[in-house]
């Protein structure tokens, strides 16, 4: 699908979306839906749409139909046999906890222990001019966000934040760097202190956690990991280094709603915040994102914006919406959205089906 603006960062410009939707059907005819988030090009993670589709296919599907495996707890023991891939296997996992909170008639978030009946909603800007990001903040603080989070990189931090800070200075601000820094460069991550940043999202490598130790140590702004924590064991081994304050979790980034709970509640148990993160999804993915929310841990306004926010129009019903800074969790069972079978029938460039 189209987006309705080019989305920015220093690793891409995002204009169009492709992804993978999963249903999921039970014997009796229930429906599960989940959502394979990987973009089309590498530049997030390694995955791509065409790396899922073949792991679905060809690999993560086959292994479930060898071990019986069609509850969401099962599939851990499948997993366990798949090294990484993570977007295709929360792809799969994700409809399935869907599947299980329909056939047992609870909302997906009360079925997976969440605690709140509304979350805290934060926004992406990622545009191409600081007036244009303004311009965007403008919108969104008009709509209520409780929070807005700017895409930095070397040569573009300093002034642009200093100038969104000038024009809205009581603005809960966070800055997002997807590993643009190396460690040599920690004046010109030291010299965003003074700016009372919320956090820094991933100014470092990808797959580093001992430099965002050392960087931590020699900055006041909190540190928040993406792109380093893919699994418990990455979360744990942040926490013992000291390597950020903030973790960033992300259903698809960590393999599905299993482990992204077992991260909230490691996290939980040391003091760590976590707010959910945002992959310029379609409705299927952000409904699962609300429901994760709804956990204890999650104090923080996640990048939860409304359907409106990418879309014309998303491939759910009711579209997602934002108001008074709050998104209420549905209360029919399963995600509680239904499928705008129309709409997806209008983006569907590929559909296979397989059966046991």
């Amino acid at each position: 699908m189209p987006l309705k603006s080019p989305f920015y960062t220093h690793l891409e410009v995002v204009t169009n979306r492709k992804g993978i939707i999963v249903e999921a059907i039970s014997e009796n005819g229930v429906k599960g839906y989940g959502e394979t988030v990987a973009f089309s090009t590498p530049w997030y993670t390694e995955e791509t749409v065409q790396t899922s589709l073949h792991m679905l296919k060809d690999v993560i599907i086959p292994l479930m139909k060898k071990e019986k495996a069609s509850t969401p707890e099962r599939l851990s023991s499948v997993f366990e046999k798949i090294r990484g891939n993570h977007m295709a296997k929360a792809g799969i996992e994700t409809a399935l906890w869907d599947l299980e909170a329909k056939e047992n008639g609870e909302p997906l978030w009360k079925w997976i222990g969440g605690v709140r009946r509304e979350v805290k909603a934060g926004v992406v800007v990622a545009a191409d001019s600081v007036e244009e990001a303004e311009q965007q903040i403008e919108e969104y603080l008009n709509e209520g966000y409780e929070r807005v989070k700017i895409k930095i990189s070397p040569g573009k931090d300093l002034s642009i934040i200093k100038q969104i800070k000038e024009r809205f200075p009581d603005l809960p601000l966070m800055a997002d760097a997807n590993s643009a820094y190396s460690l040599e460069e920690v004046d010109a991550i030291k010299a965003l202190d003074p700016f009372g940043l919320m956090m820094i999202e991933q100014p470092l490598a990808v797959d580093d956690l001992v430099d965002h130790s050392i960087l931590q140590k020699q900055i006041q702004t909190p540190i928040c990991l993406d792109e380093s924590i893919s699994t418990y064991h990455d979360a744990e081994s942040a926490i013992k280094l000291g390597s950020c304050q903030v973790i960033n979790i992300k259903i698809g980034r960590v393999g599905g709603i299993q482990s992204a709970k077992s991260i909230h509640d490691l996290c939980l148990a040391n003091g760590i915040d976590v707010w959910c993160g945002g992959m310029i999804e379609f409705g299927i993915s952000r409904a699962h994102n609300i429901a994760l929310s709804t956990l204890e841990g999650f104090t923080i306004p996640g990048d939860l914006s409304s359907s409106s926010r990418f879309w014309e129009e998303d491939i759910i019903e009711p579209q997602i919406e934002v108001k008074n800074g709050r998104i209420q969790a549905p209360m029919k069972s399963g995600i509680g959205f239904e499928i705008n079978e129309r709409r997806l029938k209008e983006v569907t460039i590929h559909k296979e089906e397989i059966k046991w």
